[in-house]
């Protein structure tokens, strides 16, 4: 897709600064660092999401987010780490190629996330649950 930025990273058509890469995935430091160690896993095969991976594109990021995941901490020796990946327009998703941030964290670094937690009852979690298990039948 010549018109997605990450496409293009993945080409080397655009500068990035690369802190790891294999077959199927692609890992580089975030431009908009939010604490030192901010990075990128992207796949290599375009997929706008979540949804659009295969199996095995699922795994690969896996893996490179597990492996990048601790290379971060052991060279920043973060607090923390967050771990995020948005899914459309309204999850806030800005770059619309599949990629998950391994964000470094540390005690009052500015950066929340937070969510109006609704507490539904059990019979109401498990009707939800019904209609995914459904789902994956």
């Amino acid at each position: 897709m010549s018109d997605c930025v990450f496409c293009r990273i993945v080409a080397g058509q655009i500068p990035s600064t690369r802190v790891f890469e294999d077959e199927d995935t692609v890992a580089f430091m975030d431009i908009g660092q939010v604490n030192p160690g901010h990075v990128l896993v992207a796949v290599k095969r375009h997929a706008d999401n979540l949804y659009a991976l295969d199996e095995a594109q699922a795994a690969a990021v896996a893996r490179t987010s597990a492996r990048v995941a601790r290379a971060i901490r052991d060279a920043f020796a973060p607090a923390g780490l967050s771990v995020y990946q948005a899914n459309g327009k309204a999850a806030g998703q800005t770059v619309f190629h599949y990629h998950v941030h391994l964000l470094p964290r540390h005690e009052a670094d500015g950066m929340e996330l937070t969510w109006p937690v609704k507490n539904p009852p059990r019979e109401k979690l498990e009707g939800y649950a019904e209609k995914i298990r459904t789902q994956l039948a």
